[in-house]
């Protein structure tokens, strides 16, 4: 006897007879929660539960009725979205542009909708980057600690002990006008970068993606700069012909399967002895301890990361939590995952979650920027 197919997913746009919504706000410390979130005469009701933060183990008495999640890093694998542990949820908002901490097969097949806020963070990420240009090739934070730690005048000469060492070659930092500026992932914020290098006298090199055809990269590249695709004339340099030119890496570039360990052994091989590599990417796109081994055998002169493989980032899941002081004086930035923050970002999160939230329940039935949505 054959068997009848399951049944389709339910697809939440949501239920006009609805008329009561119950909105939970996991992480309201991040990004607060804007108030009112839909206008008084919208035709329902809705209570919000605001939580500063959320812990996975709060996870599902937190949702266990709720129709609505906000949320920014927090982890929601398959489990925690099991119909058992959140059977009215809807609709997953995810305040940032990342959502890949959200299980979204699980999504689809319980038919939830993922929305996220794209580009509200494009400025200070770009910004943050300058910010670690500029530590990491003048030394800064092995500066602070040498002057701190009271070594100033102290046996040796200081600009030896962190500047020139830290270089990697043996010669003073570059000024901007001397650096070649690469970037890896050419979205909202890698252009933003774009424009702030250039405007510090560096010059850019677009990357072509990991193990395309060189000759073909640099085609393509012409092609879309002709087209007006927003590049400088300079069409985009092959990966690894980057890596070899570049003073300066900025890693820009979403984490898929095909980012992930995208900068290893072999990549960090091929970069100068004097060049920085600045990841704001996400977690994963560098091979932490490959990275660490370049950084100690002096094959690049320095690293800025504000993300991790696992966060938050402590020093017995990561190779890069070296503790407080940096023995062994490397060149090396962390930071905990910041580099989004900014009064201007938090403004633009709010108004982006405000037109998901109203998008799905009072417009066209879609969040304006969804991830996942359906018919």
């Amino acid at each position: 006897m054959a068997t009848s197919a399951p049944p389709p997913p339910p697809r939440h746009a949501h239920d006009p007879a609805q008329k009561h919504f119950i909105i939970a706000a996991l992480e309201a410390s991040f990004v607060p929660v804007p108030s009112p979130l839909f206008p008084p005469d919208c035709g329902f009701t809705y209570e919000l539960r605001s939580y500063p933060l959320t812990t996975p183990e709060q996870v599902p008495e937190r949702i266990a009725d709720a129709d609505i999640a906000i949320l920014s890093v927090l982890a929601l694998p398959r489990h925690l979205l099991a119909p058992d542990v959140c059977p009215r949820l809807k609709h997953i908002a995810v305040v940032a542009s990342g959502t890949d901490q959200v299980d979204k097969q699980a999504c689809r097949e319980r038919g939830i909708v993922v929305s996220n806020t794209p580009h509200c963070n494009t400025t200070s990420v770009a910004e943050h980057v300058i910010a670690s240009y500029f530590a990491t090739r003048r030394s800064l934070l092995l500066a602070h600690d040498f002057t701190q730690d009271g070594q100033w005048g102290k046996g040796g000469n200081a600009k030896s002990s962190f500047v020139l060492d830290g270089r990697g070659d043996g010669k003073p930092p570059r000024t901007c006008g001397s650096e070649v500026l690469g970037i890896v992932g050419y979205g909202g914020v890698g252009k933003k970068v774009e424009a702030l290098a250039r405007a510090l006298g560096m010059t850019v090199l677009i990357s072509g993606r990991k193990g395309d055809d060189p000759v073909a990269t640099v085609e393509a590249g012409a092609a879309e700069d002709a087209g007006g695709g927003g590049g400088k004339g300079d069409g985009r340099t092959p990966f690894d012909t980057l890596l070899r030119t570049a003073s300066v890496v900025v890693l820009c570039c979403p984490r898929t399967p095909e980012t992930l360990d995208l900068i290893s052994t072999r990549e960090l091989s091929l970069m100068p002895p004097h060049a920085l590599l600045i990841n704001v990417a996400r977690g994963g796109v560098v091979d932490e301890p490959a990275l660490l081994a370049a950084l100690r055998a002096r094959q690049i002169a320095g690293y800025a990361t504000d993300v991790f493989l696992t966060e938050p980032a402590h020093a017995d899941n990561s190779a890069l939590v070296l503790g407080k002081g940096n023995a062994e004086g490397l060149n090396i930035l962390t930071t905990p995952h910041i580099a989004w923050c900014a009064e201007e970002t938090n403004d633009a999160y709010n108004r982006a979650l405000l037109d998901n939230l109203r998008g799905w329940l009072l417009d066209s039935g879609k969040p304006r920027y969804p991830v996942l949505s359906y018919d």
